[in-house]
């Protein structure tokens, strides 16, 4: 990574320069970096959850799609930056490392959470959130696997329908 910073060089008298600065790449991860990071990956839909929680999704939730990221933008009131699925071969290495320990309410399916940013570099991040993406799009089931194929048009359009219908269904239930 190249930084940028003023020196000053002596020649004839002081005067600032322009010269970059080699530095090995140390910028810690944070919510926006993540986020910019998912929803580069496929078919990932974004949600606002339980509080202050996005949360990140392989597929709309309508049409069946499964959460596979969490990031805690309120992290005054809880010890977790980021849960996220790990699976079974992960679940107990990541356990090992300072920082990583068992998701509330989600360890049972091989979640881990993280309690700050710099336990990993960022190229490890998007290691790990890749690999959690792709965990979660292969346990997918297929008519859901069958809508994330069709055409983004379509796609919208079968959205848009299950959602009118789990409002209708809601709706119902209230009465």
């Amino acid at each position: 990574m190249e930084m940028w910073a003023y020196l000053f060089k002596y020649k004839d008298r002081l005067r600032p320069a322009l010269v970059p600065i080699h530095l090995p790449y140390t910028f810690d991860m944070d919510a926006e970096r993540i986020r910019a990071h998912l929803l580069t990956l496929p078919h990932v839909v974004e949600t606002m959850q339980w509080g202050a929680n996005l949360v990140f999704w392989v597929g709309d939730k309508a049409i069946g799609g499964k959460m596979f990221a969490l990031v805690n933008l309120d992290d005054d009131q809880h010890r977790q930056v980021i849960a996220y699925a790990a699976g079974p071969e992960r679940y107990s290495e990541l356990l090992e490392v300072e920082g990583i320990f068992p998701a509330p309410y989600m360890a049972r399916i091989y979640w881990v959470a993280v309690e700050r940013w710099s336990v990993f570099r960022s190229t490890e991040w998007e290691q790990e959130l890749a690999a959690a993406h792709s965990i979660i799009s292969a346990k997918l089931p297929p008519h859901t696997r069958a809508a994330l194929a069709l055409p983004s048009k379509e796609q919208k359009r079968l959205i848009a329908e299950r959602r009118k219908l789990l409002a209708a269904k809601a709706k119902t239930k209230q009465r």
